[in-house]
């Protein structure tokens, strides 16, 4: 049996593309049902509110908006040691948290044995709702990408059915507004 895999939708998506990490996981969540042994959630700006659930995983795939050569919308996949790195070269005023998060993994010697960042090269990261139509475009491949290293990893993500993909968006409304959320 594969290990437990953390997937991590991180960005703040009231920055433009720097939110396509948030996005991605919402879709994808909306979409896919992760099965027993994943956890696939949003991260968002949490940065080290994040290291216990970090700390807790073997492998993890972060989802993000990344600095990185290339047209906006390129997709980016990068693994290991080569994650803190590209996260030292801050993109948008979250990631002094996902930098700070790396860091005191590694200082801590918590960094999990199989860290992957799958991102994609944002176009604009100041303030406004919505990601640019690049990256929007680019969004698709983005999931896809994220679906095929679960596969990788050995924790193939399943389509929804119709029926789940109905509670999965009323989950979502609810907590908009504010409303508590079953259990089911």
């Amino acid at each position: 049996m594969a290990d437990p895999l953390l997937v991590l939708g991180l960005g703040n998506p009231l920055c433009q593309d720097d939110g396509v990490g948030v996005v991605a996981v919402t879709r994808l969540l909306e979409a896919w049902s992760p099965g027993p042994g994943v956890k696939m959630m949003e991260g968002g700006t949490l940065g080290l509110w994040l290291l216990p659930l970090l700390e807790s995983y073997r492998n993890v795939l972060l989802v993000d908006a990344i600095r990185a050569d290339g047209e906006p919308g390129t997709l980016v996949r990068i693994e290991g040691e080569a994650v803190a790195h590209a996260a030292a070269h801050r993109l948008s005023v979250h990631q002094v948290g996902v930098g700070d998060l790396m860091d005191a993994a590694q200082l801590r010697g918590t960094l999990p044995p199989r860290l992957m960042l799958v991102g994609v090269v944002p176009e604009a990261v100041s303030l406004g709702l919505g990601l640019t139509p690049r990256v929007e475009r680019a969004l698709p491949a983005l999931m896809e990408r994220v679906v095929e290293v679960c596969a990788e990893l050995g924790h193939p993500l399943r389509p929804r059915s119709d029926n789940e993909t109905l509670v999965a968006a009323d989950d979502g409304l609810r907590r908009v507004l504010g409303m508590p959320v079953e259990v089911r």
